[in-house]
Order: C-alpha cells, then structure tokens, then sequence
C-alpha cells in the first residue's frame, strides 16, 4: 500500500485534532481539500488566517469582535438597563436570533468546572462584577447553560453580586435540564427569556 505523502499526512493530522473529527473524517476533508479547486481550498485557508488575525475579544463584554468593541455593544438601540450573562459567544448567537432580547451581554468564556480546572479566577466574573457595579444595571438574566457546572457558576455570581441591589433572575427552565443553549431550537429559547425567574 502506497504511504501518503508528508503534506496529506500533516493536513489529516491537523483535521483529526478539531474536536468530534476522528481519522476517518480527517481523512475524508484531506481528500475534499485535495480534490477541490486551488481557490477554493486557499480560501478556507484565508478564512481561517483572518479569523486567527482579527477576531478578538470585545473589550467590554467578551462577545466576538473585530474592532475594540462588538457590534451589540456599539448598538445604541439596546436596552443598557438589562444585562444577559451567557457562557460563551455561540449561546450569545443562540439568543440573538430568537429576537426578543434587545439588551447587553457579558460572555464568561466558560463556567466553573472544578473537576476541570477551572475556577472563576480563569472567566470574566471579576469583569462582570466591576460592570455591574459601574454601569447601573437593573436586572441581569443568568443565562448559563442548565447543567450542574451552569447552575453552580450561576450560583456564584449571584452570591458576588449580592451586594449590589440588582435583581438577578435566571432563564426559566423551558430548556431542559443538562442541555446546551447552542442546540435549543428558537422557540424554547423565546420561550425561555420571556419567563424567565427570580434566582
């Protein structure tokens, strides 16, 4: 049996380290690459170049952004009196297009995990706490996802906010226990943040 040359070994290497990509996928994208037009193929290499190079943090509530600060917090129409707090920028993305929430964000890029390593020191809790603090917020909607981890970093933040005098509510549980905001369809998620609870 022929060996595949270093270039094609090198390129299913890297697919096969892209999380839910076993061997066999990596070697069927290899193959897609190969087999697709030189332009086509440099473009997803662009693609991926650019977005390594200019996607970046928002300095203000750590959603995805290009420029200092995202879209949705340069967006004057929001309601700056509501603050959704949500685990990373997919679940951001997820609540945004059931359209009903026209407030602001703050993205903790995770939830606490002990078993994983993972303490409030390695999120934007202390970020979000200064915010609430600074910026005058009379609600904040726990957005985390409803699993033990969401739940007790949900926990957390509430007890760090405590002090503050804001209402803190959290999504009403039309989600269902240990699923992943990113997978909830639309309507669930509408759902969702309309009934949302006091915490």
């Amino acid at each position: 049996m022929p060996e595949l040359t270093e270039s094609v070994l090198q390129l299913i290497n890297e697919f096969a380290k892209l999380p839910g990509i076993g061997k066999k996928s990596a070697e069927r994208l290899a193959y897609h690459i190969l087999r697709q037009h030189e332009s086509e193929a440099l473009a997803l290499a662009d693609a991926i170049r650019d977005v390594k190079l200019k996607v970046k943090y928002c300095r203000k509530c750590f959603n995805l952004a290009e420029e200092e600060f995202c879209a949705i917090c340069r967006d004057l129409s929001r309601d700056t009196s509501l603050l959704c707090v949500v685990e990373q920028p997919r679940d951001l993305i997820a609540l945004e297009q059931t359209g009903v929430f026209r407030g602001l964000y703050h993205v903790l890029l995770g939830r606490i995990a002990p078993l994983e390593g993972i303490g409030p020191e390695q999120l934007t809790i202390e970020a979000l706490v200064r915010r609430v603090r600074e910026e005058g917020f009379r609600e904040i909607i726990m957005a985390t996802n409803p699993t033990v981890e969401g739940d007790g970093t949900s926990l957390y933040i509430s007890n760090q906010l405590g002090d503050t005098g804001v209402r803190i509510t959290r999504l009403a549980r039309g989600i269902t226990s240990g699923s992943v905001l990113e997978f909830a369809n639309k309507e669930i998620l509408t759902d969702a943040l309309s009934g949302r609870q006091e915490l």
